[in-house]
This record gives structure tokens, C-alpha cells and sequence, in this order.
């Protein structure tokens, strides 16, 4: 029988007592979590989790937990056997939901996916990138300028948070007018994800999640029949305006890409880079040899901060077809989840997978995804902004004194900073 976790900080002993579908296992200090996907990997087989009568909506249905690396990878890419329809989260999008908002490309499979990576991929000029790249390091010039005249407290939203959204609006060429109310309905769309709700929150928070997205494709919609109007050098303006293949998003497809752009672009990003700040903070050995040859080690840097960090802890996928996988066969219409923070620490791949080395090598992290069509759409314009802010931070760091420990959301979907404290040194650099 498994025992219920209970956010005490006890020592994870056992993998028969580890249950991924009680929430309470996700209240569990960061450390015994990763423990406990430890001792799952020391296993034969997958295990399979089920949840109890009476549990958050957000355990879903019984999946079986790929926690070791070889076997997330394989799943990742085969998708014609692990699908990611009918939706890669927990609880699956409502059919009303798809129709109402549009399918997000993550829950999609085979030739409608394709289809639709197709035409967002080729609209990725070189000539867009190279702007893109300009402007990421402009932005984050003045960004760490502003941290320095202002002297907030809470890095997450002064500079991690700020950064991604600003990149990705300005790729869309969203009008500085919107971006407020924008940040906002982000926030209020994604700040439940994977987390457990109680009581009255079950129903009210949902429907302000909803709300929310609503509200941001209404923003898209207006801005799309403008592009069509009027086309920009951005990036909804390439979306919207067919090619010459007659390829071009619908209104629909638009805010569901746009939905997707905003909330996991910026979400996953700027915990990425509150991660990196707190890890780089804490290992100043990493920190100094990073400071003195930035341009040789940021690439390994950035891979060990996503590594390590793993910003988003799970997707789910459907068994399509009876397969073998890990000691376990799998049947029709069985349910898996991903592990990738397991995945980014089995011992099997990675030497000394709790210590963080910004010279690791090889790293095949799984932090972008297992690779296959899915493999994330963004890993390059993360790299980007990760990249330009870490080489500001770097160059002025006596500016930013006594990091605190950050406020971690406990959460089954991602591993969510929502608040890093910090204060500034007396003299600035």
C-alpha cells in the first residue's frame, strides 16, 4: 500500500512508497522528489500510478512514469506510438476547449502537425533570426540598465520574466500598449498549471484560466486582421499573409500558437534563467571560470542550467499501438507520462548528475524535449535570451548582492520560480 506524502522533508526510503498521482508528492522538498525518481529508475519496469478517489483533477488518469533517459528519448521519438494526442497535460483539453480556442500544436500528431510546424518553421527567416539576435542582446542591455537604476527586490519579475516577453513581442509585433494586460493574462492563464486546487478554487480558477486565454487570442485576433490590412516585417504578419505555396495560419491556428508562444516561451524561459542565476550564485567556482572566457563556456552553461533545472517536469503521451519499452508492454489507450527531471539525472548518462558543470560533456540533456517532431520550437531563441542576459549579469555582477533562496511553486508540470529576492551592492560597475 503507498503511503501519502506529506510535505515534512522525510527522507524518501522506498519506490514502493513513491506515488507520482498523490499531490502531496509534489509539495515534497525539490531534493526527496529527485530522490524518489532515483529510486524509480533502479527498478525493472516502468510503474504504473494511479490516482485516488477524491484527488485533484490534476492527477488524471492512471499513466505509467518513464523516468529513465534511454526510455524518454525512445518515446520522444516515436511518435506514431506514444501520440501526444488528445493533449500532452493533465487534465487533457476539453474538445470545447480545442474548438473554442483552437488545438495548441503540442497535442497534435503526424501530417496536421507537420503541417502546421511547416509553415511557423519556414516563416524563421535568416533574415528574422539575425533580428531577433540584435534585438535580444539590446533588450538585455537595457534591462540590467533598469535593474540598476531602479533596485528591485524580486528578480523573477524585473528581469526573468521581463526579457521572454518582450523578445516574443517584439517578434510578433504586438504593440507596447498590450504588453501589460498581456504579462498579466499569462500569469492568470499559467500560475495553476500542475498545481493542486482545493475547495472553491477547483471551479473558479479553470474558468479565469480560460478567461485569460480568451482574452489574449482576442488580442491576436485584432492584430492578425491588421497584419492582413496593413503587413508588417513581423512575425504575425508571416503568419497570416499566405506564401507562395498558399500557406497561412487561421484566425484559430494563430491564437493557438500565439497561446502556446507566450505561455510556455516565456514561462519556460524565465525559469530557466532565474534557475541559472540561483545555481551560478551558489557555485562560484562556476561562476568565475564562466567570467573568464564567456564566449567559450556560455554554450555548456546554458545546456547545464536546463539540465539541471529541467523547466518543464512532465508530458504525457498515448499508446496507440501494443509496444515494448523499458520492461514494460504497453497496450492500446495506455497512458505515460515523460519524466525529463528524472531523465536529466539518471546516473547511466550522466556522471555526477547532482553537481552542476558548466563543462559537462557530452550533455544530451532532454530539457528541449527527447528530440523527434516535437522537439521544442523555441530551444534557439531561449539560448538566445539566456545567453545575452547571463553575459550582462556577468559583466556587472558586483551590482547585485545577497541572492535569496527562490520561491518554488509546487507543481506537477514545471519546475516554476515564482519569486528570486535579491538587493545591490553599494557601488556599481
Amino acid at each position: 500500500m503507498t503511503v501519502p506524502y506529506q510535505p515534512s522533508g522525510d527522507r524518501v526510503e522506498r519506490a514502493a512508497d513513491v506515488d507520482l498521482a498523490d499531490p502531496a508528492f509534489w509539495r515534497l522538498p525539490r531534493p526527496e522528489r529527485l530522490r524518489a525518481f532515483a529510486l524509480l529508475r533502479e527498478l525493472d519496469a516502468p510503474v504504473l500510478f494511479t490516482p485516488r478517489p477524491g484527488t485533484a483533477r490534476t492527477a488524471g488518469k492512471p499513466f505509467y512514469a518513464l523516468v529513465r533517459h534511454g526510455d524518454v528519448r525512445t518515446a520522444s521519438r516515436t511518435p506514431g506510438v506514444f501520440a501526444s494526442a488528445p493533449g500532452v497535460t493533465t487534465p487533457e483539453p476539453a474538445g470545447w476547449a480545442k474548438a473554442l480556442f483552437g488545438n495548441s500544436m503540442v497535442n497534435m500528431d503526424g501530417s496536421e502537425h507537420a503541417a502546421l510546424r511547416r509553415i511557423i518553421s519556414r516563416r524563421f527567416t535568416p533574415r528574422l533570426l539575425a533580428g531577433v539576435e540584435e534585438n535580444v542582446g539590446r533588450l538585455a542591455g537595457l534591462l540590467v540598465d533598469e535593474l540598476i537604476a531602479e533596485r528591485p527586490q524580486d528578480f523573477v519579475p524585473s528581469a526573468a520574466s521581463r526579457l521572454p516577453l518582450e523578445v516574443i513581442c517584439d517578434l510578433m509585433g504586438i504593440p507596447r500598449a498590450y504588453r501589460a494586460r498581456i504579462s498579466e493574462q499569462i500569469d492568470q492563464a499559467s500560475e495553476h498549471v500542475g498545481v493542486e486546487r482545493r475547495g472553491r478554487a477547483r471551479i473558479r480558477i479553470p474558468g479565469r484560466g480560460l478567461a485569460s486565454l480568451a482574452r489574449m487570442q482576442w488580442v491576436m485576433g485584432r492584430l492578425a486582421a491588421e497584419r492582413r490590412r496593413r503587413p508588417g516585417d513581423d512575425l504575425v504578419s508571416a503568419l497570416v499573409c499566405a506564401d507562395i505555396d498558399g500557406e497561412a495560419l487561421s484566425g484559430r491556428q494563430l491564437g493557438a500558437f500565439f497561446s502556446l508562444l507566450l505561455v510556455a516561451g516565456v514561462e519556460t524561459t524565465r525559469n530557466a534563467i532565474a534557475h541559472g542565476l540561483f545555481l551560478l550564485d551558489r557555485n562560484p567556482e562556476q561562476r568565475e571560470l564562466l567570467r573568464s572566457d564567456f564566449d567559450r563556456y556560455i554554450g555548456g552553461a546554458v545546456d547545464e542550467i536546463v539540465r539541471h533545472s529541467t523547466p518543464i517536469i512532465q508530458f504525457r503521451r498515448t499508446v496507440t499501438e501494443e509496444c515494448a519499452l523499458g520492461g514494460r508492454t504497453f497496450l492500446p489507450g495506455d497512458k505515460v507520462a515523460l519524466i525529463y527531471a528524472s531523465a536529466n539525472r539518471d546516473e547511466t548518462v550522466f556522471t555526477h548528475p547532482d553537481r552542476f558543470d558548466i563543462t559537462r560533456s557530452p550533455n544530451p540533456h532532454l530539457g528541449y524535449g527527447g528530440g523527434g517532431p516535437h522537439h521544442c520550437l523555441g530551444a534557439h531563441l531561449a539560448r538566445l535570451e539566456m545567453t545575452a542576459l547571463f553575459r550582462e549579469l556577468i559583466d556587472r555582477r558586483p551590482v547585485m548582492r545577497d541572492l535569496g533562496d527562490p520561491g518554488l511553486v509546487d507543481s506537477n508540470f514545471d519546475n516554476r520560480v515564482g519569486s528570486l529576492p535579491f538587493t545591490f551592492g553599494p557601488t556599481f560597475t
